[in-house]
């Protein structure tokens, strides 16, 4: 399900700088200034085509989301979802995983969305897992006190990694479901992953983890 590249991405992101930052650095503890209020702030880092933000956006309007995507291909069908449907509390940057230190200020973040991320299921490609103890050092400092990351998968090694990667970096695992589709969880929304391996009949992981 990989996206093809699409020629003169970054130029066709420039034209929408209202919606997409590809230097989000400048904004760096501006972020409540540019939603023009004081609301709390999501994040989904490795966001896809849009549609979990942008339907969390749609259920949630009293809360701003920040959707995050390095390959600018991916990103610019968020963009065109967004210029479809204009949502206030979404904005898009375009920026590696590794750089959130240098966008947002100690404490500026809420909450952190990991939805179906690279599994890396090479051991020696551990490090670059988005539950691996280095990213989450990286949350950890970005987030509130007691923030938390929800985290979804089809992979079930890539989750039992994060439960032990998540342990051992003393964070509460306050829900965990090993099957989220059967389970009493309400108000999933789903990312086109997750519609693509549902359907298969494939199960969902899920699991919600504080920082204390």
């Amino acid at each position: 399900m990989r996206l093809r590249k699409v020629a003169n991405a970054k130029e066709k992101l420039l034209q929408s700088p209202d919606l997409v930052f590809l230097e989000p650095q400048d904004h760096k503890g501006k972020w409540h200034q540019l939603f023009k209020n004081e609301n709390s702030i999501h994040i989904e880092v490795g966001m896809g085509k849009g549609s979990f933000i942008t339907g969390m956006a749609k259920q949630h309007p009293d809360i701003n989301f920040i959707g995050i995507e390095v390959v600018e291909s991916v990103i610019l069908r968020a963009v065109e979802k967004l210029k479809e449907e204009p949502l206030t509390n979404v904005i898009l940057m375009c920026i590696d995983a590794s750089m959130l230190t240098s966008v947002f200020e100690d404490g500026e973040i809420d909450r952190v969305y990991l939805n179906f991320s690279d599994p890396w299921p090479k051991s020696r490609h551990d490090k670059r897992r988005l539950t691996h103890h280095n990213f989450l050092k990286i949350f950890n400092q970005i987030l509130i006190k007691n923030g938390e990351i929800h985290f979804k998968t089809d992979n079930q090694n890539l989750f039992e990694y994060s439960l032990i990667s998540m342990s051992q970096f003393n964070m509460l695992l306050k829900y965990v479901s090993l099957d989220l589709h059967n389970s009493d969880f309400e108000g999933n929304v789903m990312t086109e992953y997750e519609e693509r391996f549902h359907g298969l009949g494939q199960r969902i992981y899920r699991l919600e983890a504080q920082f204390r």
